[in-house]
């Protein structure tokens, strides 16, 4: 078992991409939510796993993550996430030391981007960009599944 520690905020300007090194494309499923835990299935760059999450308290998650077979990630997201499939680029973006991961989504969560990181504490200094805005660690309302939710709904209305 494995210990997520993450803060998450809004982005604030662009200024972002100028320290980009590299990005990556996925696309995530929600198998199953209950609880505080969650299962999720995710392709990244030809791979596919299936990670368990569990909130242990705002910003920090109990993860079990485990690769499978392509063809069984590709049967997850089609038949069994009930359409809560979300897309995005994620950009790996240095400053001052650590390595912030900026997701941009697509589809109908089209404009939203937020930058994470990941740390070994919760309480450890962090420099902050100028290009990252309010901190939305543990807001429900910046949940992913809330986020989608909120625009599947209104895409639905329009």
């Amino acid at each position: 078992m494995g210990t997520e520690i993450e803060r998450k905020f809004l982005v604030a300007s662009e200024d972002w991409r100028a320290s980009v090194v590299r990005e990556q494309h996925l696309v995530d499923g929600l198998v199953a939510m209950m609880g505080g835990r969650k299962v999720r299935v995710r392709l990244c760059d030809g791979q596919a796993t299936l990670t368990v999450k569990a909130r242990q308290a705002p910003g920090v998650n109990a993860e079990f993550e485990y690769p499978i077979p392509l063809a069984d990630a590709e049967d997850l997201l089609a038949r069994h996430c009930d359409g809560n499939v979300i897309g995005k680029t994620r950009y790996f973006v240095r400053y001052e030391g650590f390595m912030w991961l900026v997701d941009v989504y697509s589809g109908v969560m089209a404009d939203v981007v937020l930058a994470e990181i990941e740390l070994t504490r919760l309480d450890c200094a962090l420099p902050l960009p100028p290009w990252v805005g309010r901190e939305v660690t543990g807001d429900p309302a910046y949940r992913k599944i809330n986020l989608f939710r909120a625009r599947a709904g209104q895409a639905a209305l329009d």
